[in-house]
């Protein structure tokens, strides 16, 4: 029985895993790494900050979501972030998701 738990908690981190590669997978076929990185500032700023600006907002993931495909200015400088409106709502949410999970 305890092989059979350990089993099943190490499938559940396995598919947590592929979860978060595969939100990572998006980051990099959006070309967000571009301008963004996780824990360097390039053009824009680290995503790891956004994570911490934004941790204790509870509408931070659908407002993020928003701010990535409409793209803006203001937030972080001058500097402007251009819409993203190729992504879908749906990829949007998951790359909002992501980036508030890096704190």
């Amino acid at each position: 029985m305890k092989k059979i738990i350990s089993l099943f908690i190490a499938l559940i981190a396995a598919s947590a895993a592929n979860i978060a590669f595969a939100d990572y997978d998006l980051l990099v076929k959006s070309n967000c790494l571009a301008c963004h990185n996780i824990d360097k500032n390039l053009n824009g700023p680290k995503l790891k900050d956004v994570a911490e600006k934004y941790a204790n907002d509870a509408t931070a993931t659908e407002r993020l979501a928003k701010k990535i495909k409409s793209g803006g200015t203001g937030v972080w400088g001058e500097d402007m972030m251009p819409p993203q409106a190729q992504l879908t709502d749906a990829n949007a949410l998951i790359l909002a998701k992501y980036i508030l999970s890096l704190k």
